[in-house]
C-alpha cells in the first residue's frame, strides 16, 4: 500500500493541506480518481500481519527441554512395554500442548480488533454530493463531515470546525475532550495537542467539523500502533525461564549419569542389558514426570483464584509472572483515576468548599474547610445552580452505573448540583431554557437564558474561561446574596491554587434581562455577576490509593506513564504519592515530558526510566520503549491500561493488564489479564495471587526433587556395590507418577501464607531454588538412599525375595515423601504455625495414597503387574521410621534457620 509523502500537516493552512492532498473542498473527489487511489493506497483497514499457522502453534508447543525429557521417558516406557504408564506420560504432554496451544491463538486476537475497531460509516463528500459510505472505502483527499456522535473515520487535517470537539482518551490519554479548529499550529506541537487534526477512531463529542482525509488504514495513527502491537516482543515468563533452565539442567546431569552408570557397570563386567536397564532406571527416577502436570495445575488454580476477585487469566503462565512483578507502570486516565471528570473543589463569595465522592454518581458531601454551611452562602448554591442550568449534558443511570450523554466537563457540573440537593427536572421546569449561545472557541463560553420561577425578567447564566467570565463581570455576589464589588486579585489567586493542583476550572456568572427577551446575542453577555468558580478533576480511585501503597510495601514500584497534561499527571502522583520522594520533598525531576523523551536516546532511557516515577503526554511509541528500558534493567514489568495507546506497551510487558468494562477492545485483546472491574486494587489480589503460585511451586519442587535424586543415587549405588536394582523402571514410574497426583499436587492448593506480600519481590535473575533448598533437598535425598537402599539390603539378609525386598524400598520412599509432604507446606514455618487443617486436601491426597500403597503391596494384581509383593510388620516399622526421622530432621534443620535469623535480626537491631 502507498504511502503519501512525510508532510507535517498540521503546520499547513487548511488550503495547503487540501491542495498537497489533492482534494477538491467544493466538489470531493470525482469516482474515477476515488478508483485509482484506492488502488494506489488500498482499503481504509488495518492491516493484519500473517502469523505461524494452527499446526506449527501446536507442534511449538512441544519444543521446551522439559517437554524432551518427558518425550524420552514415554518413550522409555513405552519401550519397556509398560503401555499405561507410557500413556499416561503421554497425556500430560498433549494435555500441556492443548492448553498452550489455546492461549496463543487467543492473543492473535489483537490486531483483528483493531481492524473491527475501525470500520465505521463515513459521511463524505463527492462529486458535489455529501453521502454515507463505508469507512473502509475512504482514499486520501476525501472531504468528510463530523458531526456529534460521529466516530472518526480516519486520519484528517480539519479544514472547517464549528465548536468541534473530539474525545481522544484512547488514544493519547487526554482525560476530557479537546476542542478542535483548523489554524496552523508550529511544526515541534506534540501529537495530544495537534487540534487541528482529528485522528481515526477518536469520538465527536461536540459540535461539527470537516476535515480533508490525510491517512488511511495502516498510515494512521491507529495504524501504526497496530504495527506496533504486532512487532511488540512476546517474553518469556519468569517461570518458563526458569523451568527452561531447570530442565536443560537436568537433561544434562541425567544423560551424563545415565552414561556414566552404563559404562562403571560394563567396566566392572556387569552384563550390558543388565547396565542398559540401570541406565534407564536412573533415567526414569531422576525425570521429575509430575512437574508439568503440577505447573499445569497449580497455574489453573491461580486463574481460578483470580477469576474470583475480578481478574481473567488470558494465559497461564502469567499467574506467576504477576508474582514476580517488580515493576508496575500504569496509565492515569480510566485505571488509576475512575475516567469521569469531577467537582473537586467550589469557590464563592470568599468561601471554598470541598465537594466529596468520585465519578458521575450524585452522592457525596459539599462541605467547607472554615465550617460554614452551603445552604448559608447564597453564591455558592446559585453557582452550582448554574452549572446545572448553562448545560447541554444530561446525567442519568444504566445498567447500574451513571454515565452522561454529551460533554464530560458539564456531566461534572451536574453531578456537583445533585450533590448540593438541586432536583434537575424542577428546576428545569421552573425556570425552562429560552435561548443559548452554544461554547466556541473563539469566545470561550457558553450562556442561556431562562423564565424566572416568579415571572417578569429573565436571567442569564454563563460559563467558559475565568478571563473572560471575569472581563464581563461588574460586580459579584456575597454569601447572602447581595451584590458587592467583585475582587479580581483574590479570585485569580484562587485559580493559580486550583490550577496547581492540576483542576480544571470554570468561571459562573449571571446576568439579568428584561422582560419579554426571547433570544440572545454576544453583546447581551455584559455587565455580569460573577457567581463562583468550580475545580474539576479526573479523580483517583479511593481504592486504587490504598493498593498502590500495598504495592509499594510489597516492594512494588509504581509508574505512571499517561499521555495527559504535565500538571494534571504530576497533581494524580501526588495523591498517589508517586511524585515525591522517600523523605517527603517534592522531585520535580521525577516528572518526565513527551519532548524529554524524545531527546533520550534507548540507552540513555535506560538509565533514568528506574528513577522518574511520573511520564506525561507519553505516545504510544515512547510508552513501548519505557516498557523496554525497564526490561532492559531487569525488571520484571507489568503495565496496566484501558485505551488504543496503551495496546503496544501492554503486548511488550511481561503482564499486559486491561480493563474489563471501561477498556477498548484492543487493549484488552493486547493484555494477558484483564480485570473485570476496572479497579487498580484487584492488581493488588493478583499479585497476591500470582505470588502465592509461585510458593506453591516451589514447595512441590522442594518436595519432589528429593525422590529423583534418591531414586537415581540408589541405582548408582547399586551399580557400585555390584548388587541387584533396589528398584524396577515400572517400580519408580509408580512412585513418581502416583505421589506426584496424590501428595504433591495437593500443595497447589495451600493456602497463602500470612507473609507473603511483606515479602520483597524475588529478583529475576535469581533461580528457583536457594542454597538453603538445595541443601533440605540433599538431605532428604541422603535419607532416601540411605532408607531405602539399607532397607533393601536388609531385606536381602532376612531371606526375603527381591520383589519383597524391592517393595520395601518402594514403600521407603512412599512413605518418607508423606512425612516430607507435611514439612513442605511452608518452606520456612513448621506444619503446626500453619495450621493442620487449612488445607484439606493434603488429608485427603495422603488417605488415597495410603490406599494405593497398601493396594500396591497386597494385591495380587499389582504384586503381577508391578512385581511387588506381600510384607509384614518387621518392615513396616523401618519405613515409618525412617519418614518420622525425615518429618523431625528437615523440622530440626527449619527451626535451627529461625532461631539464628532471629538472633541475627536481633544483632542489627542493637545500635553499635
Amino acid at each position: 500500500m502507498e504511502q503519501l509523502p512525510e508532510q507535517h500537516l498540521h503546520q499547513l493552512s487548511a488550503a495547503e493541506a487540501i491542495r498537497l492532498l489533492d482534494g477538491d473542498e467544493q466538489r470531493g473527489l470525482e469516482l474515477p480518481e476515488v478508483e485509482s487511489r484506492r488502488q494506489r493506497f488500498g482499503p481504509n483497514s488495518v492491516p493484519t500481519l500473517r502469523g505461524q499457522g494452527p499446526l506449527l502453534t501446536f507442534l511449538l508447543q512441544f519444543h521446551q527441554p522439559l517437554i524432551y525429557i518427558l518425550l524420552a521417558a514415554a518413550g522409555v516406557t513405552a519401550a519397556l512395554q509398560e503401555w499405561v504408564d507410557a500413556g499416561v506420560i503421554f497425556a500430560v504432554v498433549l494435555i500441556n500442548a492443548v492448553i498452550g496451544f489455546l492461549q496463543e491463538t487467543k492473543a492473535a486476537k489483537a490486531l483483528e480488533a483493531l481492524a473491527r475497531l475501525t470500520v465505521t460509516e463515513a459521511r463524505v463528500l463527492r462529486g458535489g454530493i455529501v453521502q454515507p459510505i463505508p469507512s473502509i472505502e475512504l482514499v486520501p483527499g476525501d472531504i468528510v463531515l463530523l458531526q456529534s456522535g460521529d466516530k472518526v473515520p480516519a486520519d484528517l487535517r480539519l479544514i472547517r470546525c464549528r465548536d468541534l470537539q473530539i474525545d481522544e482518551s484512547t488514544l493519547t490519554g487526554e482525560s476530557v475532550p479537546v476542542q478542535k479548529d483548523s489554524s496552523p499550529l508550529p511544526q515541534d506541537t506534540p501529537l495530544a495537542e495537534r487540534r487541528n487534526l482529528a485522528y481515526s477512531s477518536t469520538l465527536v463529542t461536540y459540535g461539527q467539523g470537516r476535515g480533508v482525509v490525510s491517512a488511511t488504514g495502516g498510515n494512521t495513527e491507529v495504524g501504526r500502533i497496530s504495527t506496533l502491537v504486532s512487532t511488540a516482543d512476546v517474553l518469556e515468563t519468569p517461570l518458563t525461564r526458569k523451568i527452561a533452565a531447570f530442565s536443560r539442567l537436568l537433561l544434562v546431569v541425567i544423560l551424563m549419569l545415565a552414561a556414566l552408570t552404563f559404562v562403571v557397570g560394563v567396566v566392572r563386567s556387569r552384563a550390558a542389558f543388565e547396565m542398559f536397564l540401570a541406565a534407564v532406571a536412573l533415567a526414569v527416577g531422576a525425570i521429575p514426570e509430575g512437574l508439568p502436570a503440577a505447573v499445569t495445575i497449580a497455574l489453573a488454580i491461580g486463574v481460578s483464584r483470580m477469576a474470583r476477585r475480578h481478574a481473567i487469566i488470558r494465559k497461564l503462565p502469567v499467574v506467576e509472572t504477576l508474582g514476580s512483578t517488580t515493576t508496575i507502570c500504569s496509565d492515569k486516565t480510566g485505571t488509576l483515576t475512575v475516567n469521569q471528570m469531577t467537582v473537586r473543589e467550589l469557590y464563592a463569595a470568599g468561601q471554598m468548599f470541598e465537594v466529596l465522592g468520585s465519578g458521575y454518581e450524585p452522592e457525596g458531601e459539599i462541605k467547607s474547610a472554615a465550617g460554614s454551611n452551603l445552604m448559608e452562602n447564597a453564591a455558592a448554591r446559585e453557582c452550582l445552580l448554574a452549572g446545572l442550568l448553562c448545560n447541554d449534558s444530561t446525567l442519568m443511570q444504566k445498567d447500574g452505573r451513571w454515565e452522561v450523554s454529551g460533554d464530560p466537563t458539564e456531566g461534572a457540573l451536574l453531578v456537583s448540583a445533585r450533590k448540593a440537593g438541586f432536583d434537575e427536572r424542577k428546576i428545569l421546569s421552573e425556570s425552562p431554557r429560552i435561548d443559548a449561545i452554544p461554547f466556541e472557541s473563539q469566545h470561550q463560553y457558553m450562556a442561556t437564558l431562562h423564565a424566572c420561577p416568579n415571572g417578569g425578567s429573565r436571567r442569564m447564566y454563563v460559563k467558559g474561561s475565568i478571563e473572560v467570565v471575569l472581563s464581563r463581570s461588574d460586580s459579584a455576589v456575597d454569601a447572602n446574596g447581595q451584590k458587592v464589588a467583585i475582587d479580581s486579585a483574590t479570585i485569580h489567586d484562587r485559580l493559580s491554587a486550583m490550577g496547581a493542583q492540576g483542576l480544571r476550572v470554570l468561571a459562573l456568572a449571571r446576568g439579568e434581562m428584561p422582560a419579554g427577551t426571547n433570544a440572545l446575542e454576544h453583546g447581551d453577555v455584559a455587565n455580569l455577576t460573577f457567581l463562583g468558580l468550580q475545580g474539576m478533576i479526573d479523580p483517583p480511585r479511593p481504592e486504587a490509593i490504598a493498593a498502590v501503597r500495598a504495592c509499594q510495601d510489597a516492594g512494588i514500584r509504581i509508574k505512571m506513564i499517561t499521555g495527559d497534561h504535565p500538571v494534571t499527571a504530576r497533581a494524580i502522583a501526588e495523591k498517589f504519592g508517586l511524585a515525591r520522594s522517600s523523605s517527603g520533598d517534592e522531585q520535580p525531576s521525577l516528572v518526565m515530558t513527551s519532548d524529554d523523551l524524545a531527546k533520550k536516546s534507548d540507552q540513555e532511557l535506560v538509565d533514568i526510566a528506574d528513577q522518574v516515577a511520573v511520564f506525561a503526554r507519553a505516545t504510544p511509541e515512547q510508552k513501548l520503549r519505557l516498557v523496554r528500558a525497564l526490561q532492559a534493567n531487569g525488571q520484571v514489568v507489568a503495565m496496566t491500561g484501558d485505551g488504543v495507546n496503551d495496546a503496544p506497551a501492554l503486548k511488550q510487558a511481561d503482564v499486559g493488564v486491561a480493563m474489563g468494562a471501561g477498556g477498548t477492545e484492543v487493549a484488552k485483546e493486547a493484555a494477558d489479564v484483564v480485570l473485570t472491574d476496572d479497579n487498580f486494587a484487584t492488581i493488588k489480589a493478583a499479585v497476591e495471587e500470582g505470588r502465592g503460585v509461585f510458593d506453591n511451586l516451589t514447595k512441590f519442587i522442594v518436595w519432589t526433587l528429593p525422590t529423583n535424586m534418591g531414586e537415581g543415587l540408589v541405582v548408582v549405588a547399586a551399580v557400585l556395590a555390584n548388587v541387584t536394582l533396589p528398584l524396577l523402571p515400572v517400580q519408580i514410574l509408580w512412585i513418581n507418577m502416583t505421589t506426584a497426583v496424590c501428595l504433591g499436587l495437593m500443595l497447589a492448593f495451600e493456602p497463602h501464607e500470612s507473609d507473603l506480600m511483606h515479602r520483597l519481590p524475588r529478583d529475576p535473575q535469581s533461580s528457583i531454588l536457594n542454597s538453603t533448598l538445595i541443601l533440605r533437598i540433599c538431605i532428604v535425598g541422603t535419607i532416601m538412599l540411605l532408607g531405602a537402599f539399607g532397607s533393601f539390603n536388609w531385606a536381602l539378609r532376612q531371606g526375603f525375595s527381591d520383589a519383597t525386598a524391592r517393595t520395601v524400598a518402594v514403600n521407603v520412599f512412599v512413605t518418607v515423601e508423606i512425612f516430607y509432604l507435611f514439612n513442605c507446606r511452608s518452606l520456612h514455618a513448621s506444619m503446626f504455625e500453619v495450621g493442620l487443617w487449612t488445607n484439606r486436601w493434603i488429608i485427603l491426597g495422603v488417605s488415597t495414597m495410603i490406599a494405593l500403597q497398601l493396594a500396591f503391596t497386597y494385591l495380587p494384581l499389582m504384586n503381577h503387574l508391578f512385581n511387588s509383593a506381600p510384607i509384614g510388620w518387621d518392615a513396616w516399622w523401618r519405613i515409618l521410621l525412617t519418614g518420622a526421622a525425615t518429618y523431625a530432621t528437615v523440622g530440626a534443620e527449619k527451626l535451627l534457620r529461625r532461631k539464628w535469623a532471629a538472633r541475627r535480626q536481633t544483632k542489627m537491631a542493637v545500635p553499635r
